[in-house]
């Protein structure tokens, strides 16, 4: 079996953890798991009822925004939270200019829009911003110092 297609050649990968994301849901969790087990212990059932549907949500919270990695191969600059469920890509094409910025401290993390454009983060204040061609600001790899696509 033969295929014309090349593998994407990654020129720049980086990955950010979410420290105080993990300290912090980490106790939540904990917390609402000694909650629940008292629930068990004494059949609560209303307690386990608001119980483990907050778990699955910690959880899933924790899984999704534990990291983010951002790759540049000779296509696009791609943006990836925890295993890959919450993706961003961006076609280097459309790329016009980038600079490095930092984020005040009240832009917080996450995904959200800010004065600067789209704002992807779980960790950090520092950042590269995007321009695209078209003069729009996406927000592309925010919260990743030196995440340059055209200097990697």
């Amino acid at each position: 079996m033969s295929s014309d297609a090349s593998p994407r050649q990654v020129r720049y990968r980086h990955t950010q953890r979410a420290a105080l994301l993990l300290v912090v849901l980490g106790g939540a969790i904990a917390i609402t798991l000694i909650v629940g087990i008292a629930a068990i212990a004494g059949w609560q059932p209303v307690v386990l009822a608001v119980v483990i549907p907050l778990l699955v949500v910690l959880a899933a919270v924790l899984v999704l925004f534990s990291s983010m990695t951002v790759e540049v191969d000779d296509e696009a600059l791609r943006i990836a939270f925890g295993p890959g469920f919450i993706r961003y890509a961006l076609s280097l094409e459309r790329v016009q200019a980038w600079r490095t910025v930092r984020n005040p401290w009240w832009y917080g993390w996450g995904i959200h829009y800010t004065p600067g454009g789209w704002l992807y983060n779980v960790s950090g204040m520092e950042g590269v911003e995007i321009v695209l061609s078209d003069g729009r600001r996406p927000g592309g790899a925010r919260g990743c110092p030196g995440s340059d696509p055209r200097r990697v």
